[in-house]
């Protein structure tokens, strides 16, 4: 049974029952929902989006008579065999054109259960009734968020801050931009393969990069002033930094006297045991830590924050407070709501169970070349270059875009493929699988 992420407007038009019917439709002929495929009950569905039954059974009733589903006596409603004798049936594997954008399957984007969205939406209308600031706002952030991030990052990370050492930036590159800022001229090293973003934002300031084999132990920072990495979840790799590397870097950082530049990413979404607690937690004096509401609540948010030794933040304050470069004051008092509504930790149990269960089916469906991953909302599968290229090309012939392991290296010669199962439905990810392991021999 395929389960429906649909997004209902309860405040404008059309109805609900014309919206469900249509964002079914258009899942049907976009290739998401196949013939055959059986639907939820009108019942279950009902429950699952907060409507009355008779909502779900318009919707349903009228895509019968359309064509586009079936009833079957005893059975369910299923997706019909064929499309209306109007229309062409939408076609089982569809390929990129205008109009019809290849879904990506990546390392970044979030499932978020649409029963969350009512506290969503309460949130924002808290902002539109709220008092914005007179002039340019604290440019550390809201004093009142600075003090939740507080309290949750030693609730959650093991990292015993008080709030005016809470930074709010507009997510983990505005952090680590700011930081650039702050340490003296000279290279960085980030791991590699690595993440991109990160990269390309050195680079920017006019700073070099040197490459540090991702999963080895860090021994010699010597000739850089800082050190990019990601030790909850590497990315993309995906273990984590064992603790006896973590004792390796920070002694190393010591020596060369270079500051650790920790990105927290994939954190809270370790699902065999309690995530493990922020390499900052370690040493205050030579981590900054980097911390985002991206994985947990959505990319486009654009909200994070920062946590620097004190001579560092410092000086991130001073040329913030210059140049007024502060995150939106709207999003921070969204945020703000969500947090003290409850709706993060929400959202984040929820995201738990359903990555843990896909990270399990991603195993299944591509077993020999992937071990179940233990945290996130991907799996690193490490390949032969052909069969890469081949599996990937398959996906985008079906409409999906599997990012390469290659393109996150820079001198470092691996290859596979990021399997991200975090923006996708079930019924999207099970046909990605069926397609990567057909490609892959399976």
């Amino acid at each position: 049974m395929n389960t429906l992420i649909v997004d209902l407007d309860r405040t404008g038009s059309p109805s609900l029952g014309v919206q469900l019917s249509g964002q079914v439709r258009a899942r049907i002929t976009g290739g998401h929902l196949a013939p055959g495929d059986r639907l939820p009950s009108s019942r279950a569905l009902a429950h699952d989006l907060g409507v009355a039954r008779s909502v779900t059974e318009q919707a349903y009733a009228q895509l019968v008579a359309e064509g586009w589903l079936e009833g079957r006596h005893g059975s369910g409603t299923f997706v019909a065999a064929s499309g209306p004798t109007t229309a062409p049936p939408a076609p089982r594997r569809p390929t990129e054109a205008p109009g019809r954008p290849l879904l990506r399957l990546d390392s970044g984007t979030p499932w978020i259960d649409d029963r969350h969205r009512p506290a969503w939406r309460r949130a924002w209308r808290e902002v539109s009734a709220a008092t914005p600031p007179r002039g340019y706002d604290d440019p550390r952030g809201l004093p009142e968020l600075r003090a939740e991030l507080a309290a949750r990052l030693g609730r959650t990370r093991g990292l015993d801050v008080h709030p005016d050492e809470v930074l709010v930036t507009a997510g983990t590159t505005d952090g680590l931009r700011h930081l650039m800022t702050a340490v003296e001229p000279g290279d960085v090293a980030v791991e590699d393969p690595g993440y991109r973003a990160a990269v390309e934002t050195i680079r920017a300031t006019g700073r070099g990069v040197v490459d540090l084999p991702a999963l080895r132990p860090v021994t010699d920072l010597r000739g850089v002033v800082a050190a990019y990495v990601t030790p909850a979840h590497q990315h993309p790799l995906g273990p984590p930094m064992s603790g006896a590397d973590r004792l390796s870097l920070l002694a190393a950082a010591h020596t060369a006297g270079a500051l650790v530049v920790e990105d927290d990413y994939d954190s809270e979404f370790r699902y065999d045991v309690a995530p493990i607690p922020a390499l900052a937690s370690l040493d205050r004096d030579r981590v900054a830590y980097l911390g985002t509401a991206s994985k947990a609540v959505a990319p486009s948010l654009r909200l994070g924050w920062l946590v620097a030794p004190d001579a560092v933040r410092e000086r991130v304050e001073r040329h913030r407070a210059i140049t007024h470069d502060a995150a939106s004051w709207p999003v921070q008092r969204a945020f703000l709501s969500l947090l003290r509504e409850g709706y993060v930790d929400r959202v984040v149990r929820s995201a738990r169970r359903v990555y843990a269960d896909r990270a399990t089916r991603v195993a299944a469906a591509l077993t020999p070349y992937v071990e179940a991953p233990v945290a996130g909302m991907y799996a690193a599968v490490v390949l032969p270059r052909p069969l890469a290229l081949a599996a990937h090309g398959a996906a985008r012939d079906a409409g999906f875009d599997v990012p390469l392991l290659s393109d996150y290296c820079r001198t470092a010669d691996l290859h596979g493929l990021i399997v991200g199962f975090g923006g996708c439905t079930d019924a999207e990810l099970d046909r990605a699988l069926e397609v990567l392991a057909r490609a892959l021999g399976g």
